[in-house]
C-alpha cells in the first residue's frame, strides 16, 4: 500500500527500502488530498456518544478530540432512519429513510451545518457514511421509483443478505444512479462535508463509484473509504480501503492460532495488487467488530496495546473507534440507546503517543506520503515482529511469552527509545527482551 506495503523482506537492520521506480511518474493529482497525509481517523456514533446523542453534545467533545490527536471524523450514518421493518426500538443507522436530511433524534440540518463548521475551524475534517446498495422499505423512491429497486423472478422487492430492514437498490437502472450522485452532491456542495466513507462499497458497482468521484471532486477534492478490501475500487475510485485481513490475523495472532510470520503474504498481495498512492485503514476495533465480534478485550485481550502500535506504524492510516480512549470494553447495542461509558480515559495519553508519532515522523505518512517499512531479521521470528520505516524502528513481541532475542547485524544503540512496554536490552550480550505483547519503538 503506497510505500509501506513492500513484502515482508527479511533484511538486516538499517536498511531501507528504495522508492518505487515509477513514483515521479505519478500526477499528483491522482494523490489523496494533501490534508490525509498523516491523519489518523476517528469513528463517530453519534447516538452512543453522549447521553443526549445528538450533534450539539457531540460537537462539545470536538477540542477533546483535537487534542487527542484526530483529524478526520467519520459519522456513522446521521440520516433518519427508516420505521417499516425496523429493527430493535430505535433502528439500524443503514435503514436510511431520506438521503438529504438528519436523523431528529440528533438535531437538525443546522446543528448539522454547526457541526460541520466547527470541524473545520480546529482544522478537522469530516466524513460522512454512504450506504448506496439499499434504502430503507418507506423511503420516497419505494413508491415514487419503484424500477430503481432489484425484484425477484416474481417482480418482489427484495433485501440484500437478511438485512430484512432495507431494500437492495437496481444499479442497472440509470435514473436511480443518478438520484443517487445528486444525493451525494448536495452533502457535498451545499453543507462542506470533506468525503464519505462507503457502506459495503464492493456490493455496489466500480463504474458508479468511479463516476461519483469525478463529480465529487468537480466540487471540491474530496477523500473517499471503501468499506471493502478490493484493489478495483481504489485503483477506480477511491483512496483508502480496509485491512480487513490484517484486522483478521490481529486477532488470530492473539488467540496464538498463527505467528508473525503469517502477515507476510498479506504485505506481498498489498505490494503486488495495489497502486502505491493508495491506502490502507488499519484498526483494532470499529462498530460492526464492537457490537457483532467483540470488544477489544475480549478479542485481543493483553495484546490490545502492542496490535495498535502495529496498527499505527506498520500501515496507511490507523482508525480510533469512539471509546478506545476511554479503555471501551463494552459491546454497544445496534438498534438501541447504549451509552459508551466514558470514565477514566485511561488509554488517552497511550493514543496521544501514538498519534503524534504518526503527525510528527514523515517516514509514517500514509501512501506514497511515507517511506516503505522493511521487516528486519531476528533470532525470533516466529514472535518477533521487527521494522524500521526510514527513521522509525518498531519491535513487537506478538506472543503471550516473554522473549530474549537478537537482531541481525543489527542494534538499536543510535536509537532514542519514543515509547515502549516491557523492554530491555544486554548490550554486552548483544541481546533485547520484551516481554509478552511487549513493544518498543524507536526514533533515529
Amino acid at each position: 500500500m503506497g510505500l509501506i506495503s513492500v513484502g515482508l523482506i527479511l533484511q538486516s537492520c538499517g536498511n531501507q527500502a528504495s522508492k518505487n521506480t515509477n513514483e515521479e511518474a505519478v500526477v499528483e493529482s491522482n494523490l489523496p488530498v494533501e490534508w490525509s497525509k498523516n491523519a489518523v481517523i476517528y469513528e463517530v456514533n453519534v447516538r452512543q456518544y453522549t447521553e443526549a446523542g445528538t450533534f450539539k453534545a457531540f460537537e462539545a467533545e470536538l477540542p477533546r478530540l483535537k487534542e487527542l490527536g484526530v483529524d478526520i471524523l467519520w459519522l456513522m450514518p446521521i440520516y433518519p432512519i427508516g420505521i417499516e421493518n425496523r429493527k430493535g426500538s430505535l433502528g439500524s443507522y443503514y435503514s436510511i429513510r431520506d438521503y438529504v436530511d438528519v436523523n431528529p433524534e440528533f438535531g437538525t440540518m443546522e446543528d448539522m451545518q454547526s457541526l460541520i463548521a466547527k470541524t473545520h475551524e480546529l482544522g478537522m475534517h469530516i466524513i460522512l457514511d454512504w450506504v448506496a446498495n439499499h434504502s430503507a422499505w418507506d423511503h420516497a423512491w419505494v413508491t415514487e421509483h419503484p424500477e430503481y429497486y432489484e425484484k425477484d423472478s416474481t417482480g418482489v422487492m427484495v433485501s440484500p443478505f437478511d438485512w430484512t430492514d432495507v431494500v437492495a437498490f437496481d444499479y442497472d437502472n440509470a435514473g436511480m444512479r443518478e438520484a443517487m450522485k445528486n444525493d451525494m452532491l448536495f452533502w457535498v456542495r451545499d453543507m462542506n462535508i470533506d468525503g464519505f466513507r462507503c457502506d459495503v462499497a464492493g456490493e455496489v458497482p466500480t463504474d458508479f463509484w468511479a463516476d461519483v468521484r469525478v463529480a465529487l471532486d468537480s466540487v471540491k477534492p474530496v477523500f473517499m473509504l471503501a468499506e471493502a478490501e478490493k484493489a478495483e475500487l481504489v485503483q477506480e475510485a477511491f483512496d483508502m480501503d480496509y485491512g480487513w485481513h490484517q484486522h483478521h490475523l490481529m486477532n488470530e495472532i492473539a488467540k496464538g492460532n498463527i505467528d508473525a510470520n503469517e502477515m507476510n503474504a498479506y504485505f506481498d498481495t498489498l505490494d503486488e495488487e495495489y497502486p502505491d498512492r493508495s491506502y490502507k485503514m488499519y484498526f483494532t476495533s470499529n462498530h460492526d467488530e464492537n457490537s457483532w465480534n467483540g470488544t477489544v478485550e475480549e478479542r485481543l485481550g493483553d495484546a490490545a496495546d502492542a496490535l495498535s502500535v502495529l496498527s499505527f506504524t506498520v500501515g496507511d492510516m490507523p482508525l480510533i473507534y469512539n471509546g478506545q480512549e476511554a479503555a471501551l470494553n463494552k459491546r454497544l447495542l445496534f438498534f438501541e440507546k447504549d451509552l459508551i461509558p466514558w470514565e477514566g480515559y485511561s488509554k488517552t495519553d497511550f493514543f496521544k503517543k501514538l498519534t503524534s508519532l504518526k503527525h510528527n515522523q514523515k517516514a509514517l505518512w500514509s501512501g506514497m506520503y511515507g517511506e516503505r517499512f522493511v521487516r528486519l531479521a531476528s533470532s525470533a521470528d516466529e514472535q518477533i515482529f521487527a521494522f524500521d520505516r526510514g527513521n522509525v524502528r518498531v519491535l513487537l513481541n506478538l506472543s503471550d511469552e516473554a522473549k530474549t532475542f537478537t537482531l541481525e547485524n543489527a542494534s538499536c544503540e543510535d536509537y532514542e527509545n519514543y515509547m515502549q512496554n516491557g523492554f530491555s536490552k544486554d548490550v554486552e550480550a548483544k541481546t533485547i527482551s520484551l516481554k509478552k505483547w511487549g513493544y518498543a519503538v524507536f526514533l533515529k
